[in-house]
């Protein structure tokens, strides 16, 4: 096998376990979830509550992982995360006791962490280690390409099949699914040199810039929960667009898949701080487009908009946390996603609570897009810290 050619199946391999862990155990629950409340007597409250317990999973995970240095134990964890999130697919469809559902968000939650830090880490470890570019940009097409899969399942499954049925068919997919991401990534090497033999060192930002990222990081994670979680309920019950919601949910995938490659290669030319602050004031035009707006094309063309841009938001920070901690990875991820993941928490939660007070969820965005303009303005405070720390260097 060429190089060339061992880079595409391992890179494929964290692309199968995004589907997995991001697409079907995580986010089948999102177009999923105008059903459940039909069908099942899911309240308006306690979706909120089972996408918050959903995101404590995954900021659990994500303590798991900013505290393990070992490889080894690492790919082992990554190995049983995919597993996790089989069985916690089935968990929805064997009951409707709202205790077995949170049990299983917070399985899916714990396994996505599995996916996103772990086996992203172990991702960027290797290629660094054999020389490829340290860019995560395909990697991360498999959570636009997931999304935008659940999408399509639902819309097709819909006419024939209830909520239980559905969630048997999304196991059968993700028993698929699972084969490719545990067959296709290697073994770690626990060298501390790369395959040419050179050194591998970690270069760790001052605490200031870390500070000041993870609070912008917390404010993305507002900004992208709100959209992510309650898109599809949001669009049902916006005038006009009764049913249309699974269609702006397909739409953030679609623009999703490419959006990580998309963005690798505008931060060549305008460097990572500066296209995170562009994807940033791009996600908050994207939005607050469906209720400021209104219509089928403005909330479509909000949907392109926040897919394009959230999740090149988190490759990004991803990326450049694993060039501060070449031989670690996971160490920085881990630190940024209890930032991320707080805010999943919380956001989740408050937005089901205000919705219950108000009949609508769309305070929730307006919520969303505040976070988004904050966390715009640290990352220009960020940025300006870098620059000041670059010029001290130099002197």
């Amino acid at each position: 096998m060429s190089p060339q050619q061992e880079r595409i199946r391992v890179l494929s391999a964290g692309i199968f376990s995004l589907i997995l862990t991001l697409g079907v155990a995580r986010f089948a629950y999102t177009p999923l979830l105008p059903l459940m409340q039909q069908q099942a007597g899911l309240g308006v409250a306690a979706a909120g509550w089972l996408a918050a317990i959903n995101y404590a999973g995954y900021l659990g995970g994500a303590i798991v992982a900013s505290q393990i240095s070992d490889l080894v134990l690492k790919d082992r964890l990554y190995r049983i995360g995919m597993i996790v999130a089989i069985v916690s697919t089935a968990m929805m469809g064997l009951s409707n006791h709202l205790a077995v559902w949170a049990l299983s968000r917070f399985l899916a939650g714990f396994s996505s962490a599995a996916s996103m830090l772990l086996g992203t880490g172990l991702i960027l470890n290797w290629l660094i280690r054999h020389h490829h570019r340290s860019e995560l940009g395909i990697h991360f097409s498999g959570i636009g390409l997931g999304i935008a899969g659940c999408s399509v399942a639902v819309t097709l499954m819909q006419p024939s099949l209830d909520w239980r049925s559905q969630w048997f068919v999304f196991t059968a997919i993700a028993c698929v699914l699972a084969v490719p991401a545990l067959r296709w990534l290697p073994a770690p090497d626990t060298s501390g040199v790369t395959t040419s033999g050179q050194a591998m060192h970690d270069k760790p930002p001052s605490r200031l810039f870390l500070r000041l990222f993870m609070a912008a990081y917390f404010c993305a994670g507002v900004g992208y929960v709100v959209s992510a979680t309650f898109i599809v309920a949001i669009v049902d019950k916006l005038p006009g667009l009764a049913g249309r919601g699974t269609l702006a949910f397909l739409a953030i995938g679609l623009a999703a898949a490419p959006a990580c490659i998309n963005w690798d290669f505008i931060a060549r030319r305008t460097g990572d701080l500066n296209a995170l602050i562009l994807a940033a004031l791009l996600q908050i035009v994207g939005i607050v487009m469906p209720v400021l707006w209104g219509g089928i094309w403005a909330t479509l063309f909000g949907a392109l908009l926040f897919g394009g841009t959230f999740i090149g938001m988190v490759s990004l920070v991803l990326s450049m946390a694993g060039r501060y901690y070449p031989t670690r990875p996971a160490k920085m991820m881990g630190k940024m996603t209890l930032a991320y993941g707080s805010a999943q928490i919380l956001a989740p939660a408050a937005t089901g609570w205000l919705a219950t007070r108000t009949g609508s969820y769309q305070i929730g965005l307006y919520l969303a897009a505040g976070a988004m303009l904050l966390g715009s303005l640290l990352l220009l405070v960020l940025k300006a810290v870098e620059n000041h720390e670059r010029r001290k260097a130099q002197t």
